[in-house]
């Protein structure tokens, strides 16, 4: 095989066949060789829920993952946020001419990591070459189906004036990364993005409780957009208290820097949870005997609206002030 991707890798024929048979088949499990239909079959019972996602982070190799990973890992929590087991994934590649296929392979390997930690089964995708200079090396498609257990119906639409806000760990990670890898900053730590697939936390937590109300996880812009999401779904309004907020002194100490709220940096590893305020202990108890729920905190509650739905932080000064949504990103092309 050519070091780099040419575009007769994307032209159907024989090198088109090599890459899919030889590089990207054996780096992916969950599909089998002799069945390679231009769909494929799969058996579900009961609800189901579908996402589809895609992402074109710059650069597309960053502390603590990459695109591959990142891929996995995001359609994976974009199920579980609604309670799914996430079975089954599709998995697109539009490469650019010109891209090393060493690079290729080492995403496929983060790919074929990340699946088999999730256990999520890749069994069907498709790949696309472009001219050089009409892409970015790399851009990936997915998307993903699992099945919700009977008796889960978690939605933003159920929360509740009463439930506590749990969030599952440190804010901020994902983009203090890929911002200190992207512009070359230097911040005296090796800052790793939190990239990590979150349906075993969701498992434990929904084993724990049947009170859990929504789940979501704060990607791009930050904690403080997903907040002020989940309050416009269910017309309410969330009091947050800053100092019970997780974040890294190293990110604190960027933000501060680069004029930065880390609530409005993006997070890949994190999910922000309500639950009644009865179980809330119960689910924080999981959540920390978890890998990546161990930084777990209650930040706040939901309370009734005073005029129309909104976000409250009551400061370390001992002031409140609104969490508003931004009008435009901190960081483009963060997934």
């Amino acid at each position: 095989m050519a070091d780099t991707i040419l575009m007769a890798h994307g032209s159907g024929g024989k090198l088109a066949h090599r890459l899919v048979e030889d590089l990207i088949m054996p780096a992916i499990s969950g599909t089998d060789p002799a069945r390679l239909d231009d769909s494929a079959i799969i058996e579900l019972r009961g609800r189901m829920a579908f996402t589809t996602d895609s992402y074109v982070i710059d650069p597309i190799f960053f502390p603590g993952g990459d695109i591959g990973k990142l891929a996995v890992c995001g359609t994976t929590n974009d199920l579980s946020m609604s309670g799914a087991r996430p079975l089954y994934m599709s998995l697109s590649f539009i490469i650019e001419e010109g891209l090393p296929v060493s690079d290729l392979k080492r995403i496929l390997e983060s790919i074929h990591s990340a699946a088999d930690e999730a256990g999520v089964r890749i069994v069907t995708g498709d790949t696309k070459v472009v001219d050089h200079g009409n892409a970015d090396k790399l851009y990936v498609n997915t998307a993903g189906i699992g099945t919700i257990p009977t008796g889960v119906d978690i939605s933003g639409a159920n929360i509740r004036p009463g439930d506590k806000v749990i969030l599952s760990g440190t804010i901020g990670d994902h983009g203090i990364a890929i911002m200190s890898k992207r512009e070359g900053l230097q911040f005296g730590t090796n800052l790793l993005s939190d990239c990590a697939p979150l349906n075993k936390l969701v498992e434990d937590m929904i084993g724990a409780s049947d009170n859990i109300h929504a789940l979501r996880d704060p990607t791009r812009g930050g904690l403080a957009t997903t907040l002020n999401e989940l309050c416009l779904q269910s017309g309410t309004k969330v009091v947050v208290e800053e100092k019970k907020i997780p974040i890294r002194d190293e990110v604190a100490a960027a933000c501060e820097m680069l004029g930065l709220d880390p609530m409005y940096v993006a997070n890949e590893g994190k999910l922000v949870a309500f639950v009644t305020p009865s179980d809330a202990g119960k689910v924080l108890s999981a959540m920390r005997l978890n890998k990546y729920g161990t930084d777990s905190a209650i930040i706040g509650e939901v309370e009734e609206p005073d005029e129309a739905p909104s976000v409250v932080m009551k400061t370390l000064l001992g002031t409140s002030r609104l969490i508003d949504i931004l009008v435009g990103d901190l960081l483009p092309r963060i997934c």
